[in-house]
């Protein structure tokens, strides 16, 4: 891959930490800059990188030292952000969703098309060797044809422990734009994308309690729906339920199940990189563990960049735009659906990534060959 490819980091909240460790150290890339609307932040978190300087926003996203900016903003400000580093010629890489609205991320994948540059977009943790061995497990026929789905992510709220939760309940927010990424992208690899969706939401609180940090006991406004409910229909006729919502305490549900003429899988949490995948096959007595057989080993945040810079223009990266894309249009027409009390079929579509090999952690990290 010849240099190192050349990484600046917008937005230093809580996820970048997990995303520096990854990126730190790798031969393929290298971090040559960082940026956050606090200067005091960017400066202290430079200070412990060696080689890497704190610059404003704006000259992160001009610097001629950059060549993908990996935006780890709030929700809110992917677009701008995305469409800042765009606009000089630079590759973008960011945490999910795309864009809080579904006009935003067109107009995110319209502007890369037409400059030439690269969309990546999180959820990776889809890349992990607990999605990627349920997919093959579906690919290789263990279930028979799968004819009906499953999706569950329930918690009480991430108020409970973020100590700046606000952005979970603005706009981009909630339970389905925060949570459903991994969910749906998950859901596109094992059954591929959507074709239509029914949705219902609800929002019977107001506010809610930060639990924790310098902010503990301030009451914040809820201006999203905080449960989300729905089914979507798959292109190749599979129908999923899915509910999200940050109105519960706990679940006993698997976060995801794909039922079979002839078996049964569950799989595990795709907010995770690793898990147990079990099946249950027509006429067993008991379900089976199946053995580990594809994904990226010892997953990290951040495996989606190094994918999306490995794939170097010779194949679609797997966390990339269109997918991105799809989940976000998928998320927004169950939220319309709710608000229209219709069904509402998609525009957009994604082909499943190219399924992860097996691939040992000490390849992905370069400590050996990619």
């Amino acid at each position: 891959m010849g240099d190192a490819h050349r990484i600046g980091v917008v937005g230093l909240g809580v996820i970048s930490r997990a995303y520096l460790d990854t990126l730190g150290g790798h031969p393929a890339v290298r971090v040559t800059a960082v940026a956050d609307l606090d200067a005091s932040r960017s400066a202290a978190v430079a200070a412990e990188l060696p080689g890497v300087e704190a610059l404003t926003v704006e000259e992160l996203l001009s610097s001629p030292d950059v060549d993908t900016v990996l935006n780890l903003t709030v929700p809110a400000a992917h677009a701008q952000i995305a469409l800042g580093a765009i606009g000089h010629g630079k590759n973008v890489y960011g945490e999910k969703p795309l864009a809080a609205t579904l006009p935003d991320a067109h107009a995110v994948m319209e502007a890369a098309a037409k400059a030439g540059v690269g969309v990546g977009c999180a959820p990776d943790t889809v890349l992990g060797t607990g999605i990627q061995t349920a997919r093959a497990a579906v690919e290789e026929g263990s279930i028979g044809r799968p004819l009906f789905a499953s999706a569950v992510m329930v918690t009480p709220g991430h108020e409970r422990w973020h100590p700046h939760p606000d952005f979970y309940y603005t706009a981009g927010g909630g339970p389905l734009l925060d949570m459903g990424p991994y969910y749906l992208a998950s859901l596109v690899h094992l059954l591929g994308p959507v074709r239509a969706v029914i949705g219902a939401a609800g929002r019977l609180r107001a506010e809610r309690v930060i639990g924790s940090g310098p902010r503990a006991g301030e009451r914040i406004p809820v201006e999203v729906d905080s449960h989300v409910s729905g089914v979507l229909e798959h292109v190749g006729g599979t129908l999923t339920t899915i509910t999200t919502s940050f109105d519960g305490v706990a679940t006993t549900a698997a976060p995801i199940e794909v039922h079979g003429e002839t078996g049964t899988l569950t799989v595990p949490d795709p907010n995770g990189f690793d898990g147990e995948v079990r099946l249950f096959e027509l006429g067993d007595t008991q379900w089976r563990t199946l053995e580990t057989s594809a994904g990226y080993s010892g997953g990290a945040r951040g495996v989606g960049l190094l994918d999306f810079i490995a794939a170097d223009g010779q194949r679609a990266p797997r966390a990339n735009g269109d997918l991105a894309l799809h989940v976000l249009e998928t998320m927004s027409a169950l939220l319309r659906s709710s608000a229209e009390g219709r069904r509402i079929e998609l525009t957009t579509s994604a082909e499943p990534p190219v399924p992860v090999p097996l691939t040992a952690a000490e390849e992905w990290r370069g400590h050996a060959a990619w």
